[in-house]
């Protein structure tokens, strides 16, 4: 009798475990996971104040939504991420987005973090006297990261002045490679971007000859996602833009220890994050303008080559931000 009720208490002990097992193993399958791809560009303050302040994950924990960060240097790779379903949602600039768009890759816009024309500028040396205005290209060495968006604008300053691209001479240079051109008289001037263009002018080695606001060039940045992702957590995505768009608020006035986050993450000094994130219109819904100037960089693109076929942006956006 005593050797019966032992086996009957171990038969209900496994079945005990085994109930217990099924349930954790449900609980963790229900548990979802939304992976953000960010890249440390003062365009994207905004996201980063939500990371470190975990707004994101606070609004999603109701949905039983986990949040996985990912880092990357710049969109390129992050593209690549988004293709191979391994990042869900990411924050990129015109050139990438335009080309995640493209080639039948299924990936959506679905909002604009930032737009910024005086994030981008040419540089000249700080002791050239010679060289103070875009009107001074002629002739000029001038060197830009092809295909970029920086290139973008040094077509639009000769198109500005009535020059083509035979009255300079072009070189194609790594941005990070931009300060040593210049500084070496490889080039007369450079086209680059923040915040390589607060950096250059800071420690003196160069000053504006041009700005991004001086054409029509607009600096659109965009909230891609993965269509598949965006099919079935259109919710999740939503949360994402909100929580962002609450985030653009708590700029003027960031406490130091998110402004010191933002420094190291960005590689800037505070006052220096503070100074670009001006630069920026954080509008975060889609308009007319933002369609506009990413099909103008698709033009570009087809132009010089980048870009196999042309298409149109608003067939690949979906404007998902409702301000509350």
């Amino acid at each position: 009798m005593q050797k019966a009720s032992r086996n009957i208490f171990f038969v209900l002990l496994l079945l005990s475990l085994f109930i217990t097992a099924c349930n954790k193993k449900e609980s963790v399958a229900s548990s979802e996971y939304v992976n953000i791809a960010i890249q440390p560009s003062a365009a994207f303050i905004p996201l980063y104040i939500a990371r470190y302040k975990g707004f994101i994950e606070e609004t999603l924990k109701a949905k039983n939504i986990n949040v996985v960060w990912q880092d990357f240097e710049s969109g390129p790779p992050m593209n690549q991420s988004l293709a191979a379903d391994l990042s869900d949602i990411g924050v990129i600039g015109d050139v990438p987005t335009v080309s995640a768009l493209s080639s039948g890759n299924t990936m959506k816009i679905v909002g604009i973090p930032a737009s910024g024309p005086d994030a981008y500028a040419m540089l000249s040396r700080a002791d050239d006297t010679s060289f103070n205005t875009s009107a001074d290209m002629k002739g000029k060495k001038i060197a830009t990261v092809f295909g970029s968006t920086g290139h973008n604008f040094t077509m639009k300053l000769l198109e500005k002045n009535s020059l083509s691209v035979d009255d300079i001479e072009f070189i194609s240079i790594n941005a990070g490679d931009a300060e040593e051109t210049l500084r070496s008289g490889i080039c007369d001037a450079i086209v680059i971007w923040e915040p390589n263009v607060t950096r250059l002018i800071e420690n003196g080695s160069a000053k504006i000859v041009a700005l991004g606001s001086e054409t029509d060039l607009r600096g659109t940045n965009a909230f891609v996602v993965r269509a598949e992702y965006l099919e079935t957590h259109k919710d999740v995505i939503k949360v994402i833009l909100q929580e962002y768009y609450k985030a653009v608020n708590f700029i003027p006035e960031l406490d130091e220890e998110t402004l010191t986050k933002i420094s190291a993450a960005l590689k800037l000094s505070p006052s220096q994050v503070l100074s670009i994130a001006k630069k920026y219109n954080f509008s975060v819904s889609i308009s007319d303008t933002d369609i506009a100037s990413l099909q103008d960089t698709v033009n570009f693109l087809i132009e010089i080559g980048n870009l196999p076929a042309a298409y149109s942006v608003s067939s690949k956006a979906e404007n998902l931000f409702e301000v509350k």
